[in-house]
């Protein structure tokens, strides 16, 4: 009886603490689902010539985190010294709030979902911001191919190996990976207020998309826009047919997998948001 005696606060302790540290879970839950509405609401909400503008920055953005992967490429070989690299395209991005296609999934779904904006809304500024990437990124990587001649034949080399890549599980499976890690690291963004760590997702993700050999269809895409300036022997109609299967594999990852899971983790402060 005295060993019962002696155990039971003990238990009790530790359950308080297991129920104290589940509030504390759920409360840091709502507050990132809470930053990601309160964030996102107004980006669904921008002007025609407001959501170009950021989409066509952002396009120029990664032409440069491009180019620096293309020097780095050039000059090392090494993929992983490259995907460093190119890292300061996704801190400019952040640094800078424009807007890039892929990291566009989580926060405007759940804006959609918490009834602050319509699907409409979303359709608008997806389809915004892809042809403002897409535009962006290859007006300048003309300009980047013909300022740095020196890095034709590694920009062929590259936009060449997503292209030849073709159709296959293994370049769909690469896909997905992107748009999850992509989507992944906006959701770590949101889940913070420290700059530095939001600093170290954008690098680590970077890092992980180009050293890895991931397909994302905006950046690689401008890989492939890099060799067509250069005179590579493919075309836009090799590159169309790439970016369909890129671009699919990257929404079942960002949508399908990342933001799902969030949605499903997130659905009782979601709900709360509907009814308000």
């Amino acid at each position: 009886m005295i060993t019962k005696q002696t155990e039971q606060p003990a238990r009790t302790d530790t359950s308080r603490e297991t129920r104290g540290q589940w509030r504390l879970r759920e409360n840091e839950v709502n507050r990132a689902i809470d930053r990601i509405i309160e964030q996102g609401r107004p980006r669904l909400h921008r002007t025609w010539p407001q959501l170009l503008a950021t989409a066509l920055v952002a396009g120029v953005e990664v032409a440069l985190g491009v180019l620096a992967l293309l020097t780095v490429q050039q000059s090392t070989g090494s993929s992983l010294l490259a995907g460093l690299a190119f890292s300061v395209a996704l801190i400019a991005l952040l640094l800078g709030h424009a807007e890039l296609f892929t990291e566009g999934f989580l926060v405007p779904i759940v804006v959609v979902a918490a009834r602050q904006a319509t699907w409409r809304r979303l359709a608008r500024f997806w389809a915004g911001t892809l042809v403002g990437n897409l535009l962006g990124g290859w007006i300048f990587m003309g300009i980047v191919i013909t300022a740095f001649p020196e890095i034709r034949s590694t920009a062929i080399e590259t936009g060449g190996e997503f292209v030849h890549a073709g159709i296959s599980p293994q370049s769909f499976c690469l896909a997905i990976l992107a748009g999850s890690t992509i989507t992944l690291m906006t959701r770590m963004h949101n889940g913070t207020d420290s700059d530095m760590a939001k600093l170290a997702a954008s690098a680590v993700t970077g890092f992980l998309i180009v050293g890895t050999g991931m397909h994302h269809s905006v950046l690689d895409s401008l890989l492939i826009f890099g060799g067509i300036h250069a005179g590579a022997g493919y075309g836009y109609a090799d590159w169309i047919l790439w970016f369909g299967w890129a671009m699919l594999g990257n929404i079942i990852g960002g949508v399908g997998i990342t933001t799902a899971l969030r949605l499903i983790r997130g659905y009782t402060r979601i709900h709360e948001w509907r009814h308000s």
